[in-house]
């Protein structure tokens, strides 16, 4: 039997070797029974897919399963971004969606993201709950199945068309008023994804001149890595250069995390676009209320947050904690390092095509650059700058267990000021930097997130660090 787990942002796995049609079914059977335990089997489940190898197939499948345990499906007609299928969950009244994608995974994945009926990412109880069902239906083999046909004969298969609700919504969301006549020339790059005309539709609508690449269906995605990281977008680089642009947005493969590089071809970092619009927010909007950011991300919000008088939170790592605390209510914004957002109005569920859109908003708003923008951000509040060390690990967790119970009072010159282990374990260090330790959960290394005020502070603090674990380890 494989062994199915849902990770920080749902299952996924290698197609054709744990992500088959028979491990599909089981995820789809064990959803079933768990609707039917809530008892919400009268709202349906929506049934979403990005633009990943056979995602069409196994989304039909999913709905197949649905259906024949009294469920109905509705099944997206297209490919679409999850952050919508998610929005269609909150507008639709279901009880919640599948959505079939590995995000920004390597081609040859994908995956399974349930969305209970709060339109987020499912939280840890609701995971475990499922992989135990998961468990169940293994050790049974049953899994109930009917074919499409039959599944709409018995009214238990619709088709849905999501995009028009999900547009309307924007409308709400973004300032096409300040959109509309702004001089901005943005190319949009939609990294063959599920985000493909999303942005640039929009954005044309509203009177932006607008290029595109990137801009159809390649379940390969053109030999790149969907992710809309500075490595990966250098085709948005070159184009921006080559068609004089103002601004670059990209989307990975299921449009929930956002990249955005400026006219000079320069990537601006998650952390640093979550400030920006942050300060936006504030600033242009004039809009209040807290800012949630998780253990990874950048201290530049939460100073922010007290030149404002506003409060700022801070979780553990996966959009699913900002989610619980955008529901608890006064989120004006929440935000991870790797490029996920959302906002206050909004779904818990990060969204990369409306941060593109808030992002556009900004500089018609200001009339300004990014990097003027983002100069005035660090005249404002000062700067902050980041990194992680992806650091290889012989296996052993005894070290990780080490500190975890007698946490260093020094790393070499730096004094330890304080700890924090809400998730793995975070060193607060002199002068505001600080430094983050988390082991990967599928690989032998250990993740080490660093931050300080300058590129010279942060380049010695990535040395010490360095020579820190090596020194941990030669210990061992």
């Amino acid at each position: 039997m494989s062994d199915i787990r849902f990770g920080t942002d749902g299952w996924r796995a290698v197609i054709a070797d744990q992500f088959t049609m028979e491990n599909v079914r089981i995820v789809a059977q064990a959803i079933a029974h768990y609707t039917i335990e809530n008892q919400q089997q009268q709202q349906g489940i929506i049934v979403g897919h990005d633009t990943r190898f056979m995602g069409r197939a196994f989304a039909q499948e999913v709905a197949s399963v649905l259906a024949a345990n009294g469920i109905t499906a509705y099944l997206v007609n297209e490919p679409t971004p999850t952050p919508v299928v998610a929005f269609g969950v909150r507008h639709f009244a279901a009880s919640g969606a599948v959505m079939i994608t590995a995000s920004h995974n390597p081609p040859h994945y994908n995956g399974i993201k349930y969305i209970p009926d709060y339109a987020g990412p499912a939280t840890n109880p609701i995971t475990i709950r499922l992989e135990q069902l998961i468990h169940q239906v293994q050790q049974k083999r049953e899994v109930n199945r009917i074919s499409l046909e039959e599944a709409a004969s018995k009214r238990k298969l619709q088709y849905i068309y999501l995009r028009p609700h999900y547009e309307a919504h924007l409308r709400r969301m973004i300032r096409f008023d300040v959109l509309r006549g702004a001089a901005l020339h943005i190319v949009v790059d939609a990294m063959h994804g599920a985000g493909i005309g999303y942005v640039s539709t929009i954005l044309k609508e509203n009177g932006l001149k607008v290029t595109t690449i990137r801009d159809y269906e390649d379940p390969m995605f053109g030999g790149e890595l969907p992710e809309p990281n500075d490595k990966h977008l250098a085709e948005l680089k070159e184009e921006i250069r080559h068609a004089r642009a103002d601004l670059g947005l990209a989307n990975d493969g299921d449009a929930d995390r956002f990249g955005v590089v400026a006219a000079d071809g320069r990537y601006i970092p998650p952390n640093q676009v979550l400030a920006l619009l942050a300060r936006h927010l504030i600033k242009n909007r004039k809009q209040t209320g807290r800012i949630v950011r998780t253990v990874a991300t950048t201290h530049l919000l939460d100073r922010i947050a007290r030149q404002h008088g506003l409060d700022s939170v801070e979780t553990p790592v996966g959009f699913k904690y900002v989610g619980t605390e955008m529901m608890a209510g006064d989120v004006l914004i929440g935000g991870e390092e790797s490029g996920g957002c959302s906002i206050m109005g909004h779904i818990p569920e990060k969204d990369g095509i409306l941060t593109n859109l808030l992002i556009a908003e900004m500089c018609a708003w200001e009339k300004k650059s990014i990097t003027d923008i983002l100069a005035e951000l660090h005249g404002e509040y000062g700067e902050f700058f980041s990194t992680r060390l992806d650091l290889k690990t012989r296996g052993n967790s005894e070290w990780l267990n080490q500190i975890r119970e007698k946490p260093p009072v020094q790393i070499g010159s730096y004094e330890v000021r304080g700890v924090d282990q809400k998730d793995g374990i975070k060193l607060q260090l002199d002068n505001e930097q600080w430094l983050l330790i988390r082991p990967s959960g599928t690989e032998p290394l250990v993740r080490i997130y660093c931050e300080a005020g300058s590129l010279e502070e942060l380049g010695g603090l990535q040395e010490t660090v360095s020579d820190w674990f090596r020194d941990l380890h030669d210990d061992e």
